[in-house]
């Protein structure tokens, strides 16, 4: 059940990420929640470093640990994606209509 859950929040985390992030991002769908998948665990570990990874009630701070790490990590990995990836398919989809 572990992994399912970290399936879902990194989902979720992703999209959030995706949707705060000015502009168009370009990464896949599974791309973003294994993205959002390392903000929730990389904003787990930093609230953890504060002192707070675990209170009583909801952990609103770890939460926002978790989601502006999951924004940094979508963000840059977005980068790196078109970095790799988008010049390929800009060329083929020109050498296509060719």
């Amino acid at each position: 059940m572990g992994w399912l859950w970290a399936i879902i929040v990194g989902f979720v985390l992703g999209l959030i990420a995706k949707a705060v992030i000015p502009g168009k991002q370009h990464s896949p769908l599974w791309l973003t929640t294994i993205f959002g998948m390392l903000g929730a665990v990389a904003g787990n570990a930093i609230a953890r470093a504060f002192g707070v990874a675990e209170t009583r009630g909801i952990d609103w701070t770890r939460h926002l640990f978790q989601l502006i790490a999951a924004i940094i990590i979508v963000a840059v990995g977005d980068m790196a994606y078109m970095a790799l990836w988008g010049n390929r398919k800009k060329e083929r989809q020109q050498q296509q209509q060719v």
